[in-house]
């Protein structure tokens, strides 16, 4: 429909000759005009298209004035309507306006009455139009702002580091879900005094900022302990927010967890002072007996020397051992050890590290039973790698068992494992020390291991040799009884695509 941006109006009238003349008289008033000689014709026009203006007359043989009206009104409701009649009465003026006439044009009436009513609602008409625009513009910010919040809501609850902002007046004005559980706090509600409540690390944090009162661009950080025995440790890190007139608006904290590399650096520390306490008992021995040997001022015997410099042997030799071994854990953490992985007859590794302890177990007069299934699987694995793990279980076997002690080695196939089971009649260990048995540097120190020598590092390398073939290793033990453990490794397939690195 061209209009040409005039104002449109819908003329609904039964009386030809009042429908057609006043068509005639606004159109050359510059109006756009479409005339309808009934009521169903008017319903259609009016509510197919929104005109400005709407001369209704009240009485049409087919549909009432009112029901156009209201018809109209509920699909355009800034059309301005006129009712147009001849028989105005109170009740149908009151029925009109509920429906929402803008007013009566009583017939007849002349050119200048019409006009002026059309120019009164035509005004209507446009502050109606500006409102409605008005009204949708501001409930598309509305919207727009609140996606924009809602947006920003749900970037700041994703967030897993803790955030917390609070005003120049030490009020909470945002913060999201991990803050709480960094700040140990169960709730904060939105403009409360918050610093108080902050552990006093947090809370210094923030004040250097509220007490300077001034806007600087700088931020502070600090590591705390927020619950004991290292369970939560954060990295908190101020900063100042500025307001847009470039004065302090207030601080944000970004906490972040470091509870993990808190305990690696505890783990670190405690692993570098184990190291250096297991080296220096050695060192200082050998260094003794070395200071004995060669000052003129001691005489010694020479079966003395020779007693000194044996002993000193001995411990560098597990000074040695113990180097070895720190080397293995070393490749093994760095992922450098060199693997062949080959098919292994578990049943003759065994037999050959039983072999290599052969002497040891007789000196001690310790009997070795071994028993295999000939029909055994082969076992795809590094055979230095198994070769190791068995010899430090079987040398452990002989040296914690009791003179004339038995060991009993047994093999065999249970799907998908071979379980190999080492059973000693030795000392035992107590529960406490059963449960650190694997610990890099444990051994169990008792009346009965007082002269056993050993790194503490043995158990610890085998541990890691089972986990990296996706198997496991159980232990059984009673104090002055014995000690069993039972190794099961998996059967891979060829590419041993399940064999993960040492």
């Amino acid at each position: 429909m061209e209009t040409n941006n005039k104002p449109k109006v819908l003329i609904v009238d039964d009386e030809k000759g009042l429908r057609l003349g006043t068509k005639r008289l606004l159109e050359s008033e510059g109006y756009f005009v479409v005339a309808a000689e009934n009521g169903t014709e008017g319903i259609e026009a009016g509510t197919t298209t929104e005109f400005d203006l709407a001369i209704i007359d009240l009485k049409m043989p087919d549909i009432e004035g009112t029901q156009v009206l209201k018809k109209i009104r509920e699909v355009h409701p800034n059309t301005v309507c006129y009712i147009a009649t001849a028989y105005a009465s109170y009740e149908t003026a009151i029925e009109s306006t509920k429906l929402g006439a803008y007013s009566y044009i009583p017939k007849p009436f002349t050119p200048e009455e019409l006009l002026q009513q059309l120019k009164d609602g035509y005004n209507r008409r446009l502050v109606l139009v500006e409102s409605e625009k008005w009204k949708r513009e501001r409930e598309e910010r509305l919207l727009e702002v609140a996606f924009e919040k809602t947006r920003l809501n749900t970037i700041i609850n994703s967030i897993t580091d803790g955030l917390l902002v609070v005003n120049k007046n030490g009020e909470a004005v945002l913060y999201n879900p991990s803050a709480l559980n960094y700040l140990n706090l169960p709730s904060i509600a939105i403009e409360e005094k918050i610093i108080d409540k902050l552990p006093s690390e947090i809370s210094s944090l923030i004040n250097k900022f509220l007490d300077a009162g001034i806007y600087e661009n700088k931020s502070y950080s600090s590591q705390i302990e927020i619950k004991p025995n290292r369970e939560l440790f954060v990295e908190a890190t101020s900063s100042p927010v500025p307001h847009p007139d470039g004065s302090l608006a207030g601080v944000v904290v970004v906490m972040k967890n470091i509870t993990e590399m808190k305990k690696l650096e505890f783990l670190k520390s405690q692993f570098v002072s184990m190291v250096s306490h297991e080296l220096k008992a050695p060192v200082a021995a050998v260094y003794g007996y070395l200071k004995l040997l060669v000052d003129d001022s001691i005489k010694l015997s020479q079966e003395q020397e020779k007693n000194f410099i044996k002993r000193s042997q001995i411990r560098l030799d597990n000074l040695l051992k113990m180097v070895n071994d720190l080397l293995d854990i070393s490749r093994m953490e760095m992922k450098t050890a060199k693997r062949e992985i080959i098919s292994v007859n578990l049943a003759e590794t065994i037999k050959s590290v039983i072999e290599l302890f052969q002497f040891e177990a007789e000196k001690r007069e310790v009997n070795v039973l071994f028993n295999y299934d000939e029909n055994l699987p082969l076992l795809n694995a590094d055979l230095d790698e198994i070769t190791r793990l068995f010899t430090n279980l079987i040398s452990n076997a002989i040296k914690y068992n009791k003179v004339k002690g038995l060991i009993e080695i047994n093999i065999h196939y249970n799907k998908p494992y071979i379980i190999t089971e080492i059973k000693d009649n030795g000392i035992g260990l107590k529960p406490d020390e059963k449960n650190r048995l694997f610990q890099e540097f444990f051994r169990a120190k008792n009346e009965n291991t007082r002269e056993i020598s050993g790194t503490g590092l043995g158990l610890s390398i085998v541990k890691r040799i089972v986990d990296s073939y996706a198997g496991k290793i159980e232990v059984e033990s009673e104090f002055n009884v014995g000690t069993m453990f039972r190794v099961f490794l998996p059967l891979k397939n060829e590419n041993n695509t399940d064999i993960k690195s040492v």
